[in-house]
Parts: C-alpha cells; sequence; structure tokens
C-alpha cells in the first residue's frame, strides 16, 4: 500500500480521518459513492471541502493511487469529485488509480480557493 507522506492524517480538531495507518488484512474497504442529501451537518460538509482541498493540493489534476486514503471519505466524494482514472477500476484495490474532477471539485465547493484548485 502507498503512503501519501505529507497528505494531512485527519481534519484538524476533529475525529474526522482522512488517511489509514496500515492496510487491511482482508483487503481494501471498497469505495463505493455515497449519496449527499442536502441535510448534511455543517461539519461534515467541510470535512469534505477539506479533504478535497487536500486532494488538490496535494495530487492536483493528476492521477494517483488510492494508497492510504480513507475509503470512507473517498467515498463521499467517489463518481463526482473523485473520479476513477482507469478501467477497469477495482473499488478494493489499494493500488486503484483516481483523479480529482477539478472543475466538478469548483462547481460542489466553491469554499476552494481558485489558488488551491490551480489552472
Amino acid at each position: 500500500m502507498i503512503k501519501h507522506r505529507g497528505f494531512p492524517s485527519r481534519l484538524a480538531g476533529t475525529d474526522f480521518q482522512f488517511t489509514i495507518r496500515r492496510a487491511n488484512a482482508k483487503g481494501a474497504t471498497p469505495i463505493v459513492r455515497r449519496d449527499r442529501y442536502a441535510d448534511r451537518r455543517p461539519a461534515d460538509r467541510a470535512a469534505d471541502a477539506a479533504f478535497l482541498a487536500a486532494l488538490i493540493e496535494h495530487f492536483g489534476s493528476a492521477p494517483f493511487a488510492r494508497g492510504n486514503l480513507d475509503a470512507g471519505r473517498l467515498s463521499w466524494l467517489f463518481g463526482r469529485e473523485v473520479l476513477p482514472a482507469e478501467d477497469p477500476f477495482d473499488p478494493r484495490d489499494y493500488d486503484a488509480r483516481l483523479v480529482v474532477d477539478i472543475d466538478a471539485a469548483r462547481a460542489a465547493f466553491p469554499e476552494i480557493s481558485e489558488g488551491e484548485a490551480g489552472p
């Protein structure tokens, strides 16, 4: 499992996890698309925005391996702002490649500044 050095492990001051420490012996937790409803708590939305901003700052629009990124946090963005970068895509593989859709990220999370999202 690839460990993304320098990537924040969690949202500061909260228990919202962004990375995992070690690979699961039974295999990676699958990434699935989760529905985001309008009545989600502000803290959950802030965690999504912070995680997405960290993805953009760390990887930009380049494809990246899932590695030690938390499957639960990725699942809130998967299929919208974070897309599979390969076909076929294995949602249970730590080496699966993903990519951030910068335009979708800016549309869904306008609070992410232009400087963080790149060109």
